[in-house]
């Protein structure tokens, strides 16, 4: 009968600490025993399982998916937002405005952190950033080329000014082309002490947060001019290319398509995004899944934040 005794002396602790809201050293006092035994009996109340904590995830969370896209892909976190319909503008939406809330929570003090400047999901992600006011990052740093067809090329440079600002960081704008026409003209803009000042901070980001695309380009990008041909689009493609990240492109199995498009690309490698702290990955979508998936398989990614259906067919 003594385990008995043990057992109820134990539950009664556990029912004034967690029932009735009494804390540890009212508990001593009331019960005459040191702090230090009520401590340890509280501790013993879950190896018992007298106490069990259980995790009632709310309505519009999805902890089953989130669980197994974390333990499939190796991820730190795996954010999966509710989304009404699997179309990619109500998607954009809900992704950016829970990597907004999830950057804002997170940020360090004197971050380096890198940004894809061609994609409209980071675009929604930085739409519902609130100015930051005590934490602030150090530098937000442009990761590709952002120069392109006049029309739209104010995407990636207002994207990484709009950024900075809210963050109080430190601009380091890239001002060239994502795709250049050549090798010689990457190498001629390459020269600029500008672009190589902030090329050197690839080797220092604390996060990166980019997007993920099928090897077709998206409507933005198509428009802006940073595009390969279809001559070179379809070389992509018989190299077994199912997916970009910053231009880099990759297969279905993750490893990355060495073609000689690479050379003319000026942006962060994808040897230099594993040396990143943290990488955030932002993107969903029926058209992206496969990519989202071969990216996944490399290994680089720290955290996702997708949609419910995309996680879904990622988790199948």
């Amino acid at each position: 009968m003594s385990r008995v005794n043990e057992l109820r002396l134990i539950a009664r602790i556990a029912q004034m600490y967690h029932s009735e809201g009494k804390r540890q050293a009212e508990i001593a006092r009331q019960l005459r025993m040191s702090q230090a035994t009520v401590s340890r009996m509280l501790k013993r109340a879950e190896q018992e399982a007298i106490v069990r904590t259980t995790v009632i995830p709310p309505p519009g969370t999805y902890a089953e998916l989130e669980t197994a896209l974390r333990q499939r892909y190796s991820l730190t976190e795996a954010i999966v937002v509710d989304c009404s319909e699997d179309r990619d503008g109500a998607i954009m939406a809900r992704i950016g405005e829970a990597a907004a809330h999830f950057l804002e929570a997170t940020l360090q003090p004197e971050e380096i952190i890198g940004v894809s400047s061609w994609s409209q999901t980071i675009l929604k992600m930085v739409d519902n950033i609130h100015p930051f006011r005590g934490v602030k990052a150090k530098h937000i740093v442009q990761i590709l080329g952002g120069m392109g067809d006049s029309a739209v090329q104010t995407h990636a440079t207002e994207l990484i000014s709009r950024f900075a600002r809210l963050t109080g960081a430190d601009a380091r704008l890239l001002l060239v082309q994502g795709i250049t026409s050549s090798r010689e003209a990457k190498l001629v803009m390459l020269a600029d002490p500008v672009v190589r000042g902030t090329m050197d901070l690839f080797d220092r980001l604390s996060l990166a947060v980019v997007g993920i695309g099928a090897v077709e380009p998206s409507e933005l990008l198509a428009r802006s001019g940073n595009v390969f041909s279809k001559q070179e689009m379809a070389l992509l493609h018989e190299a077994g290319a199912i997916g970009e990240i910053s231009f880099r492109f990759y297969d279905k199995d993750g490893r990355p398509v060495i073609t000689p498009l690479n050379e003319r690309v000026i942006g962060i490698s994808l040897e230099a995004l594993k040396k990143a702290d943290r990488v955030m990955a932002l993107a969903g979508g029926a058209s992206k899944t496969e990519a989202i998936a071969g990216a996944l398989k490399m290994g680089l990614i720290d955290i996702l934040v997708t949609d419910k259906f995309t996680a879904a067919r990622l988790a199948a």
